[in-house]
């Protein structure tokens, strides 16, 4: 492989990771001004913002489907072009069924490209699986954290204050990331990198999750882990601390939990070859989350933002170390399906825990109950890292495919 290649490769991961993003955070800051000119209630806001984590985990299989078919680079273009067209089409909707057709449209094809970046790591970077993880995964949270932060004090004001201009701009980076992308199509072996064509070609032979793999359930509970404690704490930390009497805080620990994510998988650009797949890793960073939640909810004042800056940061740590398990634990021709298996699983694990901390909340009337499903993840993967098999299976022969349900 030359410099050149991997100077490719390195770009255009970090670019396409940036993409699973940046489009679906473009709405959160636009909110209040969604309320006004298409008459959104909270429920449909509600709505709005589930629909995204909704089609990751329903459509991630489906991802496996594309990667198998068309390969994981087509998979990867198309979904660039679908979320990049989708997500500026929102900006012309003229009533909330529009606006939501849009979203899951854009939303589809964000979760079809989510299987294809693994493989792509497998295909392109084989000897740095880790460092590969952790580029995609970081130009995900830096693409997540330019589009919160830049929208209000930058985007808007450019723009006039138009919501439906700041939708088209958030997603000009996802298309020109796809123009780059489709360009590389016309030279196979730039897109396949060092893999070989016989294993691309096995890849294509399989595409279903293999759901009674024990190993893909630990896979997916472990990612589910990560999503759960990071979107649950987002959802109920405003109403908690209005209900502790810190609302005062409720700007500056939303801010810390997130842009604390990104020194997270900075760091891991540079140890998560050193770090991943190794079982006491895992093991600290549930410890360290399980610590950072009680500080969380149990401190008070500049201490609570602190522990809100070290969950984003652990969570983002931890988030590179599981997307980075399919990699190290599958055949190279298998690694989409187990991966798009255990995105289902563990999307489908974050919309699950803050729906059952809610329901704890209003059942027992305590804020801190909302929190207790949080606190059970970080214990569940410890017992996952003590489980899982942290060897690489030997490649399966295109005989010993699992069949795609009929």
């Amino acid at each position: 492989m030359t410099r050149t290649q991997s100077f490719v490769y390195v770009v255009l991961l970090w670019l396409a990771g940036a993409s699973l993003r940046i489009t679906v955070l473009a709405v959160p800051p636009i909110v209040p001004l969604l309320h006004v000119d298409l008459h959104l209630s909270e429920t449909a806001i509600g709505v709005l913002s589930s629909l995204p984590p909704l089609l990751f985990a329903a459509a991630a299989v489906p991802g496996s489907l594309f990667v198998a078919r068309l390969g994981a680079m087509p998979t990867l273009v198309t979904g660039l072009f679908v979320s990049a067209l989708a997500g500026a089409a929102r900006g012309a909707v003229l009533d909330v069924s529009v606006l939501y057709g849009a979203t899951i449209a854009m939303s589809l094809g964000v979760a079809i490209m989510q299987p294809a970046l693994p493989q792509l790591v497998r295909y392109w970077l084989p000897q740095r699986v880790g460092f590969g993880t952790a580029l995609y995964t970081n130009g995900m949270l830096v693409g997540e954290t330019m589009s919160v932060a830049l929208t209000i004090p930058v985007v808007l004001p450019a723009l006039g204050g138009s919501w439906r201009w700041n939708l088209v701009v958030w997603s000009l980076p996802v298309l020109a990331t796809a123009i780059l992308a489709a360009g590389m199509l016309r030279s196979p072996s730039l897109t396949l990198g060092p893999v070989s064509r016989a294993t691309a070609a096995a890849a294509g032979q399989r595409w279903w999750p293999d759901w009674t793999d024990p190993q893909l359930w630990k896979l997916g509970l472990m990612l589910g882990s990560v999503n759960s404690v990071y979107f649950a704490s987002n959802a109920f930390l405003p109403d908690y601390l209005t209900q502790t009497g810190q609302s005062e805080l409720i700007s500056a620990t939303l801010t810390a939990i997130n842009l604390g994510q990104v020194p997270g998988s900075l760091a891991m650009l540079g140890l998560a070859g050193r770090l991943a797949g190794h079982r006491t890793t895992y093991v600290t960073t549930a410890l360290l989350t399980f610590a950072s939640l009680l500080g969380m909810t149990l401190l008070t004042g500049v201490w609570v933002v602190v522990s809100a800056a070290l969950v984003g940061m652990i969570t983002a740590v931890a988030l590179v170390l599981a997307f980075a398990l399919p990699i190290l634990l599958s055949p190279p021709d298998d690694v989409h399906r187990m991966s798009a298996g255990m995105i289902a699983i563990g999307y489908s694990c974050a919309m699950i825990t803050p729906t059952l901390g809610g329901f704890l909340w209003d059942a027992s009337g305590i804020p801190f109950a909302a929190f207790a499903p949080m606190m059970v993840w970080p214990l569940v993967t410890i017992g996952l890292a003590h489980v899982i098999a942290f060897q690489a299976k030997p490649p399966q022969r295109a005989a010993e495919s699992i069949p795609a349900p009929r």
